[in-house]
């Protein structure tokens, strides 16, 4: 199933694992208006598709992203505007949108990365659950370059990674660093050759589990892991009372006992 939110994005759906592309290839996938509309679009459309078990994500031609086209967003003063406002009641604005949402997919997200992933690159792939991404990749937190400071997102992504002086280190510097070194301070998961390989062949493996139990370890942790006791104490009850004893939660017990076959229905909502 294709449905390809806007030439910027191509989105695909093919037996349970989304992929999502990342398409201006000529500019190393920089986000200008139409990019990052279309990010937005595709993560709000896999966020109500209760068939996808896994997303990969990953971007065309040379490099995975190289953030923000400063110039091209920058011939419509508006364009800032359009970015930064924050329209009623919703928690993020335009410009967060293209990290945050992705934590917002019940799906486990998986960013592969390669080439360039700087700044809101860099901060769409902190966004996923997952970061593979080749040695030489290389990665920088680069708003400091342009005298701004990361407004996508990172403030809620990163703490998750780094201690607070690497993040301010990492901000104030603007410095590149490549993927082996990106591993050493934690800010991806796996280093490899292959890495949209490899990101396909673990999406097939959390494919094969309960897509309830799933999407709900990663609501868990993305709502306690940095909560009070009380708060992490509650989200656990609440949502195994969502999941266990229902369709899915049988299922994974029948498949564990005797019916490895038996298939597992489209998760639930939470």
């Amino acid at each position: 199933m294709a449905n390809n939110q806007s030439d910027r994005v191509l989105l695909d759906i093919e037996g349970g694992i989304a992929t999502v592309t990342l398409n201006r290839p000529d500019k190393y996938n920089g986000l200008d208006m139409p990019m990052f509309e279309a990010v937005a679009a595709t993560a709000r459309t896999l966020r109500k598709e209760r068939q996808v078990r896994a997303i990969v994500l990953k971007g065309n031609g040379e490099a995975f992203c190289s953030g923000l086209d400063v110039k091209g967003v920058s011939k419509k003063p508006v364009n800032f505007l359009k970015l930064l406002v924050k329209p009623g009641r919703r928690v993020s604005n335009l410009a967060q949108d293209v990290g945050y949402l992705w934590r917002e997919v019940p799906a486990p997200v998986i960013a592969a990365t390669h080439g360039y992933c700087f700044g809101g690159g860099f901060q769409i792939a902190l966004g996923a659950d997952f970061r593979y991404t080749t040695p030489d990749c290389e990665f920088s937190i680069m708003e400091a370059k342009w005298g701004l400071i990361p407004d996508m997102s990172l403030t809620v992504t990163l703490p998750e990674l780094i201690p607070i002086d690497l993040a301010k280190e990492l901000t104030m510097t603007a410095r590149r660093f490549n993927g082996n070194e990106a591993k050493e301070m934690g800010l991806v998961t796996r280093v490899c050759d292959d890495p949209v390989a490899e990101a396909y062949a673990f999406a097939d493996t959390l494919a094969q589990q309960s897509p309830d139990a799933v999407a709900a370890a990663k609501l868990l942790f993305n709502r306690a892991w940095q909560a009070d006791d009380k708060t992490s104490l509650d989200w656990e009850t609440r949502l195994q009372k969502k999941i266990i004893a229902r369709a899915n939660q049988r299922t994974a017990i029948a498949r564990n006992s005797g019916q490895p076959d038996k298939e597992y229905g489209d998760r639930r909502n939470f």
